[in-house]
């Protein structure tokens, strides 16, 4: 029984014991290995302002911008820094900071600009359809039948009376020669009251009456209506006088101006759309009837004449329109958003996404635009992601120290791929220097000298090194000889040596 007694007293000793030494060293042993993570989180010196180097704080907060503040470390990173072995001008950003900057990336497409040229224009008469009415003779407005310009006529209605004596001496010649019953005179007396645009009606009154008209009336040549109305009764008009206009609304004219750069887009014929304050909602289509041949040097625009249609008689002479004019569409071309590129004085440039936090700012063609995309002529290839906000930032940190070239040339690659065209030729040698190492996708960045056996010039393309070559030893910078070939459109190099001993390999297999 005492045995029994003294065992569970000696285990209770012994419990009691490793219970206290395991609360007094455990924790102890926690905040060391806690203390050892600290010291080993590098803390930054200071936080930055991101587009404004100058704007220091010791502590995390937002810039005058609303921007949210960079780190600075002591090794001189901060959460905007060179990518390593990434090539000129590249910068590498932290998920936090991508996050924290509202990085966003749109890929490049291949589709149809969908151009509009939108213009404004003003309505006027057709002028194919407007009428002029000018006297031949001097006289008085004896009576005026329409009284303001803008009144509907219509053809053979009565416009005006006038008094002439050169009319009235005409009609008495056509009477003597009747009387004479002379046909040559009564002829040539009848062809002179044509020519001072004597109606035919008023001709035949004095043949049949043998009466003179001291007046005589004159009638519309067309329905329509009045337009510079230039007389009243009692008016002296001679030959030369503007005494009105008559034009017609069945179809109006509209002029509008375009600019310089958009004039080898419209050609006669297009669709047109138009659009007036007055009747808000209404479109009307027309088309394209004319484009003027020269360009206002002032302005620097080319004038434009469309035509519509207007039978319910709403389009009103000098009304002021707007007018979207629909180039024809042309093949689909690379697109990217237009907030995605970045236009200077020099040249045009756009953000490249690389992956993993990587960007570079590099040189691009542009051509046309429409309202929310722009043509890439050149430097970037269908589905590449480029950034299209906050890429200001980033294009000022890549500028820096960028050339604002590709890493890979697709222009090279593409002519250098025709040195395959030949079957019996699947390998070429080279010379060059490495430019970037990138091990983890198997890819070498190489400046190599001209390829002498297909007569092609030096270049700086991107390699993919073979499985059965170790890149173990490959720096850059280093001088290099190899030799490679084409394989599904890409360069692959399969031997390749130090420039100082071309003929050991160091590329062993694997």
């Amino acid at each position: 029984m005492n045995k029994n007694m003294n065992s569970i007293a000696l285990g209770l000793v012994i419990g009691i014991a490793v219970t206290s030494v395991a609360y007094f060293l455990l924790p102890q042993t926690n905040q060391r290995s806690n203390a050892k993570e600290e010291m080993a989180v590098e803390k930054p010196l200071y936080w930055v302002a991101p587009m404004d180097s100058n704007y220091r704080r010791d502590k995390p907060g937002q810039s005058p911008m609303g921007m949210d503040l960079v780190a600075v470390y002591a090794n001189g990173g901060s959460g905007l820094s060179s990518g390593s072995n990434a090539g000129a001008g590249t910068i590498k950003i932290s998920p936090e900071v991508v996050n924290n900057l509202g990085v966003r990336t749109v890929m490049v497409k291949l589709a149809s600009l969908h151009s509009q040229i939108k213009t404004v224009g003003y309505v006027k008469y057709d002028e194919d359809q407007l009428v002029h009415i000018h006297p031949r003779v001097e006289g008085w407005i004896e009576k005026l039948y329409v009284k303001a310009a803008g009144n509907p006529v219509i053809k053979n209605q009565p416009l005006y009376e006038i008094y002439s004596p050169a009319l009235v001496n005409a009609q008495e010649e056509l009477i003597l020669a009747l009387e004479r019953k002379n046909n040559r005179l009564i002829k040539a007396a009848e062809e002179r009251l044509r020519a001072l645009q004597l109606p035919s009606r008023a001709i035949q009154s004095v043949k049949k009456t043998r009466k003179i008209k001291q007046t005589i009336t004159f009638y519309a040549p067309q329905s329509g209506v009045i337009d510079n109305l230039n007389i009243r009764e009692g008016f002296f008009v001679k030959p030369g006088t503007t005494i009105m206009s008559i034009g017609k609304l069945d179809q109006v004219w509209v002029e509008a101006e375009i600019f310089e750069r958009q004039s080898s887009q419209v050609e006669k014929g297009l669709a047109v759309s138009m659009s007036l304050d007055y009747l808000p909602g209404v479109d009307w289509q027309g088309k394209v009837d004319y484009v003027y041949p020269t360009l206002d040097p002032k302005t620097r625009t080319v004038k434009v004449r469309l035509r519509f249609d207007n039978k319910n008689k709403q389009l009103k002479p000098n009304m002021f329109a707007q007018v979207i004019i629909h180039p024809k569409k042309k093949p689909p071309s690379l697109l990217i958003p237009k907030e995605a590129l970045i236009r200077t004085g020099s040249l045009d440039r756009v953000v490249l996404a690389l992956g993993e936090g990587r960007f570079k700012s590099i040189e691009v063609k542009v051509g046309r635009f429409d309202e929310s995309s722009v043509e890439i002529l050149a430097g970037l290839d269908e589905g590449e992601m480029v950034v299209s906000s906050a890429h200001f930032l980033l294009d000022s940190e890549s500028s820096k120290s960028s050339d604002f070239k590709r890493m890979h040339h697709p222009l090279d690659a593409n002519a250098e791929s025709t040195m395959f065209m030949d079957e019996t030729i699947n390998s070429a040698e080279a010379e060059g220097v490495i430019n970037n190492v990138m091990i983890g996708h198997r890819m070498l960045n190489i400046s190599r000298g001209p390829v002498k056996a297909w007569g092609r010039e030096a270049a700086t393309l991107d390699y993919i090194v073979s499985e059965d070559l170790n890149m173990k030893g490959l720096e850059n910078g280093m001088s290099i000889q190899f030799t490679f070939h084409l394989s599904n459109d890409e360069f692959v190099i399969t031997e390749i040596y130090p420039q100082a001993s071309a003929h050991n390999s160091t590329s062993s297999q694997q």
